[in-house]
């Protein structure tokens, strides 16, 4: 067990120095592996982000119906207590014009053309909370709504987060695509680095194999050294993709303060880092296990 221990230990070192022999060599290799992780990586942190912004934004489906300018405290009474009994209704809250017109001086920050304007443009209106929160029944509930007498509008407040969340679908599609082209860039990577490698050593590896050295001895740095690099690799994709968050936050706090809300950007989770780093090594070592089986094989002593 000692002796295992230790002739993986020698490899990891044997690496190690390999590594810092050659600093440009492998700090390129490692940025190129960076980059190309990087990419894909920072699409999922986006989508990510976009997709739990959407979906806290769409958690309670709901309809608002608009009712016609000229409709009655009457007409609005009697669409109130027909959404009361409905069956697929669980709550409606009544707005009045008024109140609408209040809010929206509060929330859009436009109090001095809404005080210049000559009257009240905005119609009576319910929050419409539904009961299923389906897709089907949400469209059922809302073409019946719109049937109804003094109603002029009725709109699917959720219907833009739903169109988002199909389009993030499809993005996330893309992600895992362009992710799958650039493991095999980062294979073949790491398979041409180890590939020179095992011809530039060849005539060591005839000397080793001659005094009995195995395949899995010889093979075993080289694949310390494409995992090592792999590694180092997914861990500079990990800070390329923190130090972009980080600089789109700040132009993100000055957007969003114009819109009087908060919207940050939010880094992989220890789970996803984890991933990142753990599925970028075990590209290296494939990568490496690809080369030197294919390599190793033509060497034979002479």
């Amino acid at each position: 067990m000692k002796a295992w221990l230790w002739q993986h230990l020698d490899a990891f070192g044997a690496t190690l120095a390999r590594l810092a022999r050659t600093p440009v060599a492998s700090l390129l290799n490692i940025g190129v592996i960076g980059i190309a992780l990087a990419l894909p990586v920072g699409l999922y942190v986006a989508l990510a982000n976009l997709q739990g912004h959407a979906r806290s934004l769409a958690s309670d489906p709901q309809l608002s119906v608009f009712l016609a300018l000229d409709a009655t405290r009457g007409d609005a009474d009697r669409i109130a207590a027909r959404l009361k009994q409905h069956p697929r209704v669980r709550e409606a809250r009544y707005v009045p014009r008024e109140q609408a017109l209040k809010e929206l001086k509060a929330s859009t920050g436009l109090a001095d053309v809404v005080d210049s304007l000559p009257q009240n443009p905005l119609p009576d209106a319910f929050v419409v909370l539904p009961r299923e929160a389906g897709s089907q029944a949400l469209e059922n509930l809302h073409d019946e709504l719109r049937g109804w007498p003094k109603v002029i509008h009725v709109e699917l407040d959720t219907a833009w987060a739903q169109r988002l969340e199909a389009g993030l679908r499809f993005a996330r599609r893309a992600v895992w695509l362009l992710a799958t082209l650039f493991a095999f860039a980062l294979v073949a990577v790491t398979f041409n680095t180890i590939r020179l490698q095992v011809l530039t050593r060849r005539e060591e590896i005839e000397v080793s194999k001659l005094i009995g050295a195995t395949d899995p001895f010889i093979r075993r740095p080289f694949l310390y050294f494409g995992t090592l690099q792999g590694l180092v690799g997914g861990l500079a994709a990990w800070i390329i993709v923190w130090a972009g968050t980080q600089l789109l936050n700040g132009a993100l706090a000055e957007l969003a303060q114009l819109y009087a809300t908060r919207f940050e950007l939010a880094h992989l989770d220890p789970g996803d880092s984890l991933s990142l780093l753990a599925f970028s090594a075990g590209l290296g070592w494939f990568g490496s296990w690809l080369s030197v089986n294919r390599h190793l094989a033509g060497i034979e002593p002479r």
